[in-house]
Order: structure tokens, then C-alpha cells, then sequence
């Protein structure tokens, strides 16, 4: 069995008295798309770092495709690419400029592979502009172009359709399921349930820095708990009565209509209750996907009001042997 791509055991980091990273292990299969989710501050972007050998942990260990990785070891770390937080780039040379001065680091001249990587993302017609005058998603490409320049068998993305229109996120997101089906091994950050769910395989989910959840999406599906629903009646008190004979969890919200928890099979027979009592349901709107509502029950997110019913998924922190 070949060794995995990524595995961390118990890898910590500290800045100042803060713990940013927490004795976290980690486990990514070679050829798989792993997710990273987590709120700001959770130690997304650290965890990164240290993976990229940017910054040095301050407890456990990094192993890339089954050897240790310590900070700095560039040996340790060919086949590797990626950023962090955001692509580094020259400002006033131009895309191509940036992408020919990377193939000169590697002692080649006149390669074709930026104009190879620049059709990738889509970003041949803007070859020639300074990435100063680039936008933040056509940065965020060019950044992923550099990644892949060198054809890695693992790369490191720290939110990469960040920036970008619906079009070009659906675009990088086809590209990196795409690069998965040739082998390459991926490990992204997101802000973005709804996008992890579409390209990963598997996710991580950080919680101030310790992980809340790691395991495969399918997991994380099956587990999650009912989704958030808010419902406008004729009658919202009673409404609120329905629901709660019917053993559903439902609050008022600050808009006047009534938020509830419930399976869609629940949310349909509530509506015919409410007919049957004669209360009529003028609108109905989802508030929170299934897989939103199980991450803001792992990230304790505050602003999750109706969270008594937890998810049927468990915190999870191992490493498999």
C-alpha cells in the first residue's frame, strides 16, 4: 500500500501564548482531494504553512509521501506546490513574465510550460498584463498556474477560488477534480461548504485549531444533522404550536416568521398539518443546507440559534495505522 500523500502527527504551532494549530493529525491518500474548512482564525492558512515548509511547528511531525518533512527541506518537498493565503507574485512584470522567471529557477529557458499553464486556468489573453492591474480571482489563477507548473504530485491550496465569479470557480473546481483524475493529490482550503462537498473526497474541519472533524464527505453527509428551514404563515403562534406537537424544533425569528429544524419527509407533513388546521404557508425558504448546519454544530458557531439537536456525526482526531 503506498504511503499516503500527507500525515501529521499530533503538529502544533504557537504564536505568542496562542495556540493556532493543535495536535492535529492528518492522514490524505495519494490521488484523493482532501478538504480543509474551519471560521477565520481557525488555523487554516498555519496548517498550510507548515505543510508547505513556511513555517517550522513547534510539536509533531509532517510526513510527505512517507518521508519527514521538516521546515525548509526543499528535497523532502519536490513534487510539491502551492500558497498560502495568497499566491506570491511580481506585481509589475506581466503573467508570463512571472511564470518564465519560475521555469529560469529551474534552469529552462523559453519553456512552453507557462503557456501551457496559462490556457489551463484560462488566463492566455491576459499573458501579457501586469498582475498588478490583474483582479484578486485572475490573481488567484495565475497563482494555481504557478502551482502547477512544474507538474506536482501534490498540491497545497489555500482558498483558491477565492475572488472569483460563479463561472470561474466552477472552471478551477473542474480543473482540480480533473488534475485528481491524473494521480495529483489535493489538499484545499474553503470557506465554502457547498464547494468541499462538489471536489473532496474527504475533509478536515478545524475548530481554533484543533480538529473538529476528519473523515470522508460521505460521513459528514450521512451524519449531518436536519436542515434549517423558515416558514412565513397566516398564522405564526400557531405555527409555532404545530410544530412543537409535532416534535419539531422551531423558534420565532427576528423577521416575525418561524425557524424550524426539520428532514424534508417532516418539513412536508408539517405543511399539511399547518393546511389542515387551517393556517396557510405563504413562503418557505431553506436558511441552512444540511452540511452547513453540521459545520456550524462543529464550529460552534454562535450564530447558529436552533442547535440543540446535535449531528449525528462525532468529532473525530485520529490517524489510521
Amino acid at each position: 500500500m503506498p504511503a499516503p500523500a500527507i500525515e501529521t502527527r499530533r503538529l502544533t504551532k504557537r504564536f505568542g501564548g496562542a495556540l493556532a494549530v493543535d495536535q492535529v493529525n492528518l492522514r490524505v491518500e495519494t490521488g484523493t482531494v482532501h478538504g480543509l474548512l474551519g471560521r477565520n482564525g481557525a488555523g487554516k492558512s498555519t496548517l498550510i504553512r507548515m505543510l508547505l515548509g513556511l513555517v517550522p511547528p513547534d510539536g509533531g511531525s509532517v510526513q510527505l509521501f512517507g518521508r519527514e518533512a521538516r521546515a525548509g527541506d526543499v528535497a523532502v518537498r519536490r513534487g510539491v506546490a502551492g500558497f498560502a493565503e495568497e499566491p506570491g507574485l511580481y506585481p509589475y512584470l506581466s503573467a508570463r513574465q512571472n511564470l518564465d522567471l519560475l521555469t529560469r529557477l529551474d534552469g529552462e529557458h523559453g519553456s512552453e510550460r507557462a503557456e501551457a499553464a496559462l490556457e489551463l486556468v484560462g488566463l492566455s489573453s491576459r499573458r501579457d498584463e501586469r498582475v498588478g492591474n490583474l483582479t484578486t480571482g485572475m490573481r488567484q489563477r495565475l497563482g494555481l498556474a504557478a502551482a502547477i507548473l512544474r507538474g506536482p504530485r501534490l498540491l497545497l491550496l489555500d482558498e483558491p477560488t477565492i475572488g472569483l465569479d460563479p463561472a470561474a470557480a466552477r472552471e478551477v473546481r473542474h480543473l482540480l477534480r480533473e488534475l485528481a483524475g491524473r494521480g495529483v493529490t489535493i489538499f484545499v482550503s474553503s470557506h465554502n461548504m457547498a464547494e468541499v462537498d462538489e471536489i473532496c473526497d474527504s475533509v478536515l474541519i478545524l475548530n481554533r485549531g484543533r480538529v473538529a472533524w476528519n473523515g470522508e464527505m460521505a460521513s459528514l453527509r450521512a451524519g449531518a444533522p436536519a436542515p434549517l428551514f423558515r416558514i412565513a404563515t397566516s398564522d405564526d403562534d400557531r405555527t409555532l404550536a404545530i410544530a412543537r406537537d409535532a416534535g419539531l424544533e422551531a423558534e420565532r425569528s427576528a423577521d416575525g416568521a418561524v425557524s424550524l429544524l426539520a428532514e424534508e419527509s417532516e418539513r412536508d407533513a408539517f405543511v399539511l398539518a399547518l393546511a389542515r388546521e387551517d393556517v396557510a404557508t405563504r413562503r418557505l425558504e431553506p436558511v441552512i443546507t444540511p452540511l452547513d448546519a453540521v459545520f456550524a454544530a462543529l464550529t460552534a458557531d454562535d450564530g447558529f440559534a436552533l442547535s440543540t439537536r446535535e449531528p449525528a456525526v462525532a468529532p473525530a482526531d485520529t490517524v489510521r495505522t
